[in-house]
């Protein structure tokens, strides 16, 4: 039986789990480096999630808040906007050894409320891997944005959002 999940903020002593978890779901192209993941923590540790189970670190969800619109480019920084009004969602990863759990949607409903929570007013990401009906499940529709941003991303990659007040 699997233990029990604990979703927490992510921390700095996570970065060698999150490259180990980000290394089994993206191929290599798509990984960001471990300066960047650091960036980013430091940048939004009010909006980064881990999830771990008593082996550790099995999951996480990076993001931060930002403008409806906006595109973090991969394998950049987060730059958080002072007049957020949108949670944007960059990095969802689930290790391979902790799928069918329920995991993935506990990390983003959980980082939904959390954006509810902040006064944000929207939610956004861009899906990647085929995941638009994974997506779709939370309320996210594709969206045309202008964000050069989005050419960062492999073919195929689609700018989605959701309103937050609306409950997933």
């Amino acid at each position: 039986m699997p233990t029990p999940l604990t979703i927490r903020p992510l921390l700095p002593t996570d970065l060698a789990a999150v490259l180990r978890v980000q290394a089994a779901c993206y191929p290599p192209a798509m990984q960001e480096a471990a300066a960047v993941v650091n960036a980013r923590l430091a940048a939004a540790a009010a909006t980064c999630l881990a999830a771990s189970d008593a082996d550790g670190v099995c999951g996480y969800l990076f993001a931060y808040p930002s403008r409806l619109g906006r595109v973090t480019d991969l394998g950049s920084t987060f730059e958080l906007a002072p007049d957020a009004d949108t949670l944007y969602l960059h990095d969802l990863a689930v290790d391979p050894r902790a799928l069918g759990r329920g995991l993935a949607r506990a990390l983003v409903e959980h980082l939904l409320d959390l954006g509810r929570g902040l006064g944000l007013t929207h939610a956004a990401l861009v899906s990647v891997q085929d995941s638009t009906r994974f997506w779709n499940g939370f309320g996210f529709a594709a969206r045309a944005t202008n964000d050069a941003g989005l050419l960062t991303y492999p073919p195929g990659a689609t700018y989605m959002t959701r309103m937050l007040a609306l409950k997933s």
